[in-house]
């Protein structure tokens, strides 16, 4: 009673976002306290293995919350497929109309549908867009996005930041589980298991044991898990978090029991008012409460997550990811609390029947209240209708959230009506009642979806982009039969191509043009500065001895006529700015002719300048033909995804009449990670000048998967234990470019696979030069 009577003042407060599986869930965290709960229905979620919630039971959960001033959120946050897009319209739209508050998304197709046709959701960009700065965030702002829920991985100066710059809303993790990958950027289970975490079916193979060899060959022990975050809990942290401007704070763990949701939910609900009060006083949290959420399904340590620190071993549970055992006797006290006993809402009632006059049935609870009139009262022909009947039928609200608590009857004792029709009045009352709560809220109680009534017809596939069309973008080339593209994340990778194709620094050597040469060649960023280092007052840059060979060997591609293209990093945070202006220069200087971009934020840094020609990367999902015209409408070439089979792939790009690339050769990154295994280890590499070196992690079976260890960044990435190889495929595949990804190899095996695939593009057949390969999503796809 106490929270409704705040009315409006609650919406200036911070929003405490609760977790809810199913229906309990649901009920729990709405009588311990959130402002907000997300859920998710039968099909589109993170979560598909939650009990999840049925139509039926979405559309009485909003109206519920709704009646306690608490906000319904769906999660909307895998990527769909092509024929899933108008699915989603038809799951939303009763929803909407239901009043639901918004929607938490992932796919930009999906996005753009859902706010043509219900242009009075909230959409909010799930954590699963890796948003990790403002100009990814501004750029989502463009799109109606009113509020960002950032990558975990950002530090509260980040997030302050982004919220400043963006003018969004942020939504930011406070307690619950943490994955070990940027969320969005995991491919781990799919490429494993067939399960993607992109379709909310993780299978958690970061949960499991692994041994690590950081460089130099140092091997740590058996029965590790150095890729198993322990939960967050950030609760001492509270009023930071608040003085930060978070404008959410969220729960983690729709996969958990009704117990947990609503425990965690009234401990944070007690603190955050605490704060709020008081904001002045020294903030501490009671031993009981720390202890009562170790007892709510938590692993066997807590932490406070990366809002101080960039990465740790302290983040780790090393020793074991299970669960601690949960405190059986404060489950029994939140279920009964906050389960078991529903919470009514106390309200008065007068009524008045007198004969001849309609009846009238008055209803309200504290300074609102409604009123209803029903038919006439007849003069009794024989017995009159009492005030014990009228009480009796009026109390009738067991199954409403209503209890009266005064009930005030006035009749002349001489008229006579039906307990059918009182019993009506009753719920014509209750309804009323209800939607004038609702409104004082300041939440919708109906609504209307903006689209013809015939369907989502007007779900067009988005023919016909033109190549280039958007803001500054030039005209891209024509597939050519052969014509490869080459991705390089090495010095000897890139000393190999300068031998194979410039001539081995003989200015006078004939050009090599042949199916081998590639008409574009990616560079990982940090190689355009490779052995560089600070000399001086002025602090100008030189080369190590010995490393002027580097540069030479881009020189020489640069005057056989490859063009050299940056590929930038896959996460880019604010202390990344010096490799964006350093990219930039090296553009305008004229050394790069474009940028390979694998996130939201480096496109938000390259759209401001004019005639920037930019790939995306397959990390930039492209699932559907809304999300391929967004992008082409922004002069970006696309790049095949990597969880669609062949036939899904080739479907959208008849839907759409691009020509993108598409990996056929090379690792495929599994992860991509602020947490770093060799400092993990206990051996951090960034301080001996280190840019970039190799790890390796080795499952249960003996499988050993390569990891980047990209100190420059202070990023790690994971690869497959086995390349991606599509070399059968590629005589048949004249509409697009392929792509070479070399991450691990040497430069013999680099020559050794430029030649291999130079023949499969001439129609000649071999054996692969590497061994064991896999052919990754190209057949079974994803569910």
């Amino acid at each position: 009673m106490e929270r409704q009577e705040q009315g409006t003042d609650r919406k200036k407060r911070i929003e405490l976002l609760a977790p809810a599986g199913n229906r309990e869930a649901f009920y729990g965290a709405v009588h311990a306290g959130a402002d907000a709960i997300y859920m998710g229905g039968e099909r589109f979620g993170a979560r598909a293995y939650a009990d999840n919630f049925s139509r039926e039971e979405l559309l009485g959960c909003i109206r519920y919350g709704h009646l306690y001033g608490c906000k319904s959120y769906l999660t909307v946050n895998t990527l769909m497929k092509e024929q899933e897009l108008t699915e989603l319209v038809e799951e939303l739209e009763p929803l909407y109309q239901a009043g639901l508050d918004g929607v938490i998304v992932q796919d930009l197709g999906a996005l753009r549908v859902i706010r043509r046709h219900f242009p009075e959701l909230e959409l909010h960009a799930s954590t699963q867009m890796t948003v990790t700065g403002p100009r990814g965030a501004a750029l989502l702002s463009e799109l109606g996005v009113s509020r960002v829920v950032p990558a975990r991985e950002l530090s509260l100066e980040e997030l302050e930041n982004l919220k400043r710059e963006s003018g969004l809303e942020v939504e930011a993790f406070v307690h619950g589980a943490m994955c070990y990958c940027y969320s969005g950027a995991c491919l781990f289970s799919s490429i494993l298991g067939g399960r993607s975490g992109n379709r909310g079916r993780c299978a958690q193979p970061c949960r499991l044991s692994y041994e690590t060899e950081s460089p130099g060959g140092a091997v740590h022990r058996k029965e590790y898990y150095p890729l198993s975050l322990k939960d967050l809990c950030a609760l001492e942290h509270l009023p930071k978090l608040v003085r930060a401007g978070i404008d959410s704070l969220k729960i983690e763990g729709r996969m958990k029991k009704p117990e947990y949701a609503a425990g965690v939910t009234a401990i944070y609900r007690k603190y955050i008012d605490r704060f709020l009060e008081h904001p002045k006083r020294q903030f501490q949290v009671e031993k009981q409460d720390m202890e009562a959420l170790s007892g709510l399904y938590i692993r066997s340590q807590r932490q406070d997550g990366y809002y101080f620190r960039h990465n740790g071993r302290e983040m780790v549970t090393l020793d074991s990811p299970s669960y601690s055992s949960v405190d059986e006797v404060y489950l029994s006290e939140v279920r009964q609390r906050y389960i078991d006993r529903k919470k009514r809402l106390g309200i008065w009632m007068k009524a008045t029947f007198v004969c001849g006059e309609s009846a009238r049935l008055e209803m309200g609870m504290g300074q609102l209240q409604i009123q209803v009139l029903g038919n006439p009262v007849e003069p009794a022909q024989n017995r009159p209708v009492t005030e014990e009947d009228l009480r009796k039928q009026l109390q009738k609200l067991g199954e409403t959230s209503f209890v009266p608590e005064q009930l005030e009857i006035h009749t002349d004792g001489k008229g006579f009506y039906s307990l059918k029709e009182v019993n009506a009045l009753r719920r014509e009352a209750v309804r009323r009642l209800e939607d004038r709560i609702i409104t004082e809220h300041g939440l919708a109680v109906s609504r209307m979806a903006d689209r013809p009534p015939s369907g989502p017809g007007d779900l067009k596939p988005e023919r016909g982009l033109s190549e280039g069309a958007g803001t500054g973008a030039t005209q891209p080339e024509k597939p050519l039969a052969g014509g490869f593209r080459v991705h390089i994340s090495t010095e000897e990778q890139l000393l190999c191509l300068a031998e194979v194709f410039g001539g081995a620094g003989d200015k006078n050597a004939p050009a090599r043009q042949d199916a081998l040469t590639p008409e574009r060649l990616y560079v990982e960023n940090w190689l355009f500065s490779a052995g560089k280092i600070p000399v001086g007052e002025g602090k100008r840059e030189k080369y190590r001895p010995g490393q002027e060979k580097t540069h030479r060997a881009l020189e020489q591609l640069e005057e056989r006529g490859i063009a050299l293209w940056a590929a930038l990093p896959y996460v880019l945070r604010s202390k990344d700015r010096q490799i964006m202006e350093q990219s930039l220069e090296l553009y305008y200087q004229g050394r790069i002719q474009g940028f390979l971009v694998r996130n939201l934020e480096t496109y938000g840094w390259l759209r401001q300048e004019e005639g920037i020609q930019i790939q995306l990367d397959h990390t930039m999902y492209v699932w559907n033909s809304q999300a391929a015209a967004f992008w082409r409408e922004r002069g970006c070439g696309l790049t095949c995804p990597l969880e669609l089979n062949s036939r899904e792939w080739e479907d959208l790009l008849s839907r759409t009449s691009v020509s993108p690339e598409k990996l056929v050769y090379g690792r495929i990154p599994m992860m991509v990670t602020a947490n770093c295994i060799a400092r993990t280890a206990g051996k951090c590499l960034k301080g001996q000048g280190c840019r970039r070196s190799e790890g390796k992690l080795t499952d249960r079976y003996r499988t050993g998967f390569p990891v980047e260890i990209r100190c420059d960044v202070c990023m790690n990435v994971v690869y497959n234990s086995v390349p991606l190889s599509l070399h059968k495929e590629l005589s048949r595949r004249r509409n697009l470019y392929p792509r070479l990804s070399f991450t691990t190899e040497n430069g013999r095996e680099t020559r050794q696979i430029l030649e291999f695939f130079a023949d499969c593009a001439a129609g000649k057949t071999g054996v692969p030069p590497y061994g064991d390969y896999t052919t990754g999503h190209e057949k079974r796809g994803v569910l």
